[in-house]
């Protein structure tokens, strides 16, 4: 069998960029996305459609796309894959999909992720049929990934879906998390009005647990889905984390994201330093770090107490920040962050090497004795992890948590109350968005289960 090199994704130029919100990754042509799919084995067995959370046909939506059609490539994923314009540039193929690619044994795997996106991008989607109503009604909690999911499967099972989010504006970590130059807001607006057009009906400012309690919504649907994410910010507890100037990575992207601060006339501008440290090296500091660049600092560290080897963010992600002139500082714990009149003004760090692997697998990072240092910095961001918020676990006790105050769930995704079910991160605590997908989908199906309707 011949090797045949992959396509690879244009993208803007690096110095361009780091000047522009615009998206960094321009999108395959059709000659190119023809060739791409042309590489596709199209395996009886399929092993790469075992690697996607969501069960998307990925040989014969490629081979829709080999024989120039487009439309019928978008019909095949929407099937299964409520959300493909997102899940082309947001998902790591490369650990999922992609992995499982036959490809991978004679060169490198297909580009299933472009592919993805290409066919959501140019695809022509089919006029909606009416859907007959079953007569039941579903509340789902969260317009992240994994509300968004389970309410357009739920819709296209003909239940009435309404779903509550806290926010002025629908989306979740697609909009408050992910930078507009990863994913730009207009796709994901368009995935929305998508799923109106299916029936879902979205309720904007309302925060369970507050302005309307659980038990409220038990009276008033038949089922519950609550997908609400893990949007409270951990931080590593070090001398100076309230110094002006500290901010976490939720905070940061949501103030430039979901409230435009990146706009010259915004009403919730955010002063960026000269120099900044990113604390973490998973894709939201990616994001965080690059945002920053892009707001105007002059020098942008990741601070990791790892190597470059075990960083959690995708390898593109690593490799579009070292481009845009992220300076990666590895083996490198901050110990205190320092301040004069109240602002930050610098770190203290410890270097770190690598022992034994620890629980997660990495090695375990050791302090090197005697190694403490200082280093003038004037913005911090800390990117090491979220949990969920603790208010609907505080307002509905009821609902058995673990760990960080993660809802407890089965593998149908049932919690410990009858009728409700949850999903996402705020299962999982921080995960992928494909992953918070799946356990909508998973929770969609279980729902219908247990109100005896039919799933197909």
């Amino acid at each position: 069998m011949e090797k045949s090199p992959r396509n690879i994704m244009p993208l803007l130029d690096a110095d361009k960029r780091c000047n522009t919100f615009e998206e960094v990754a321009i999108g395959f042509s059709k000659e190119t996305a023809v060739n791409e799919a042309s590489r596709c084995l199209n395996c009886k067995n399929a092993p790469c459609k075992n690697g996607c959370p969501v069960g998307v046909n990925i040989p014969e939506f490629i081979q829709q796309i080999k024989c120039g059609n487009t439309d019928g490539a978008l019909k095949i994923i929407k099937g299964t894959n409520s959300l493909p314009a997102i899940c082309g540039r947001v998902c790591p193929q490369e650990s999922q999909c992609e992995k499982y690619c036959i490809r991978n044994r004679i060169d490198q795997a297909v580009a299933i992720g472009s592919l993805e996106r290409f066919a959501a991008d140019n695809g022509k989607e089919d006029s909606i049929n009416k859907i007959e109503k079953n007569g039941k009604k579903v509340a789902v909690v969260g317009s992240g990934p994994a509300g968004l999911t389970c309410a357009g499967d739920l819709a296209k099972m003909g239940f009435e879906v309404t779903v509550f989010e806290a926010f002025h504006k629908a989306g979740g970590v697609l909009v408050y998390g992910i930078p507009e130059f990863r994913l730009p807001k207009k796709i994901v607006q368009k995935e929305i009005d998508n799923l109106k057009a299916l029936g879902v009906n979205i309720k904007l400012n309302t925060v369970i647990g507050k302005t309307v309690t659980i038990d409220k919504l038990k009276k008033e649907f038949d089922a519950i889905f609550i997908g609400t994410g893990a949007g409270l910010p951990m931080f590593m507890n070090i001398p100076g984390e309230n110094l002006n100037g500290v901010y976490s990575a939720n905070e940061f992207l949501t103030r430039i994201n979901l409230m435009k601060a990146y706009l010259k006339d915004s009403d919730t501008p955010v002063k960026v330093g000269k120099k900044v440290a990113v604390f973490g090296a998973g894709n939201v500091a990616m994001d965080a770090a690059r945002t920053a660049k892009r707001m105007g600092a002059e020098e942008v560290h990741i601070i990791y107490r790892r190597s470059r080897e075990e960083m959690p963010a995708r390898k593109e992600e690593i490799e579009h920040a070292v481009e845009e002139g992220i300076i990666l500082d590895f083996l490198t714990n901050p110990v205190e962050i320092l301040g004069e009149n109240g602002a930050v003004c610098g770190l203290k760090c410890v270097r770190m090497e690598l022992g034994e692997p620890d629980q997660s697998g990495r090695r375990r990072p050791v302090v090197i004795k005697g190694s403490e240092y200082e280093t003038d910095f004037d913005m911090v961001i800390v990117s090491i992890g979220t949990s969920p918020n603790p208010l609907l676990k505080n307002s509905y006790p009821q609902l058995d948590t673990y760990g960080k105050g993660m809802l407890k769930a089965d593998e149908k995704m049932a919690t410990s109350v009858e009728y409700i079910y949850a999903g996402g991160d705020a299962v999982t605590g921080a995960a992928t968005v494909i992953l918070a997908m799946g356990s909508g989908k998973t929770a969609a199906r279980s729902i219908a289960e247990k109100l005896n309707v039919k799933v197909e």
